[in-house]
């Protein structure tokens, strides 16, 4: 490819040094480096805000892939990182354990709901679901239901990029070229809502009839049934109702089918409760969290299994155990951060600042609702999400002009195809809200426009 845009420029500094040897050597996640724009470099991060080397202010108003909960550099989470690293860094987790690792297992299990209690470390949330399936196959197995084999999963649906994971998403736009490697998955419509909905209980009954059908006709087949509770993230910032989810959940007991919650995204705060399956009082078989876990500081994921499902692969032999690990299992520094995550929801009153968020995203949506190019505005905790009308599918000319304008501008959003969503870290203030919101309306104006991307 001929294209002055992927050749290392000279260097006259620091950063550009480093944007070279980016250039020429790295490969960036669900980019297409024939048509993309240089990276911007980040030299700094503290609270809301990215910095890049020039020192120009970005706030970060999706978490950095919804990762960083209470803030980028925060400093009781940079302690209890520096005082792990000087106790030790890592240990294999076969044969051996440490404090770090067994603090965090029993403060999830005790913030949990039900008797969710057996904790499975991992590395991502795409190796937290490859966990939970291979967990739900082999439970079937070690019951005596070898025939239990499908899954269910849900049209838009995002739980990895991993194999197992991706043949969860077969719904999604990411996987075509990958289908024939895929296994066996049985896609239900997903009844997402929005503000103004007024056919939403059809939707849902319709999903629900769906799974009825497909589990009397093949009752004795199904493994799992796996949902993003509450919120497709991937798939476009899609809500759901926990009335919905309930009613779901209940269906699938009464089939003896294991309950897989794909909280990756929705876990710690991000629906306004510390978990998305509390505001459906439910309990599944296996839950999978990573992301805001370790406040973005830490490559680090669970599931999370009740305890009649760990019992199921207890025995004489190693048959009816787990055969399943990851070279940096239960590391010692992302445990610690974790735990020290999980102390802030508290010490700061972390879901009082969710609902203050919460509250001004609603004024914001009133406000997005009377525009003429938004549609399907939709709100949930710390999310806040609309529809740009005509603006295509994922990395569409539209979307990507889009997000150019709000980077240009020191707004890092990353619109979803035609979904602009805001997933803000909970330390944001009223007044980069008010700038947030201010440049989400400027940004829509300029597209409509047709005004370019830089300012």
């Amino acid at each position: 490819m001929n294209d002055d845009r992927r050749s290392p420029r000279a260097c006259t500094s620091a950063a550009e040094e480093v944007l070279a040897r980016d250039l020429r050597h790295v490969w960036h996640p669900y980019t297409q480096h024939g048509t993309e724009s240089e990276p911007i470099v980040i030299a700094r991060a503290k609270a809301a805000s990215l910095f890049d080397a020039d020192g120009k202010e970005i706030l970060d108003l999706v978490s950095s892939w919804w990762t960083c909960t209470h803030g980028h550099s925060h400093p009781k989470l940079n302690a209890a990182l520096a005082e792990q690293v000087n106790r030790f860094e890592h240990v294999m987790f076969a044969g051996f354990t440490h404090q770090p690792a067994a603090d965090l297992a029993a403060a999830l299990a005790n913030a949990l709901p039900g008797d969710l209690n057996k904790v499975f470390f991992s590395d991502d949330g795409s190796t937290s679901v490859e966990v939970a399936l291979k967990i739900a196959y082999q439970y079937w197995i070690n019951c005596g239901e070898p025939r239990r084999r499908n899954l269910i999963a849900f049209d838009g649906g995002y739980h990895g990029d991993t194999l197992g994971a991706m043949s969860l998403g077969r719904g999604s736009q990411f996987f075509k070229s990958f289908r024939d490697l895929m296994c066996e998955v049985m896609v239900l419509p997903y009844p997402g809502t929005f503000e103004g909905d007024d056919a939403v209980d059809e939707r849902e009954a319709g999903t629900l009839s769906a799974l009825e059908a497909l589990l009397t006709d093949r009752r004795d087949a199904v493994a799992a049934l796996i949902i993003e509770p509450l919120l497709q993230g991937a798939g476009g910032m899609r809500v759901c109702r926990p009335s919905f989810l309930n009613r779901l959940v209940a269906v699938a007991r009464d089939a003896g089918v294991l309950v897989i919650l794909d909280e990756v995204a929705t876990g710690f705060g991000r629906t306004g409760t510390l978990f998305a399956m509390e505001q459906a009082d439910i309990v599944p078989d296996l839950v999978c969290l990573s992301k805001g876990l370790t406040a973005g500081y830490m490559p680090m994921a669970v599931t999370v299994a009740r305890e009649a499902v760990f019992e199921a692969f207890l025995g004489d032999s190693f048959d009816r155990a787990l055969p399943h690990g990851h070279s940096f299992t239960a590391n010692p520094l992302a445990c610690a951060v974790a735990l020290a995550s999980l102390a802030l929801f508290e010490e700061e009153k972390t879901l009082q600042r969710i609902a203050r968020i919460n509250r001004s995203h609603r004024a914001m949506m009133a406000a997005l609702a009377a525009r003429n190019d938004v549609t399907r505005p939709r709100l949930i905790g710390s999310v806040l999400a609309f529809d740009v009308k005509e603006a295509g599918g994922y990395q569409s000319e539209k979307s990507r002009r889009l997000r150019d304008w709000y980077l240009a501008h020191g707004l890092n959003i990353r619109p979803v195809g035609q979904t602009v969503y805001l997933m803000p870290p909970y330390c944001i203030t009223d007044e980069e809200l008010a700038r947030a919101y201010a440049g989400i309306a400027e940004g829509l104006d300029a597209l409509a426009s047709g005004a370019p991307s830089a300012p």
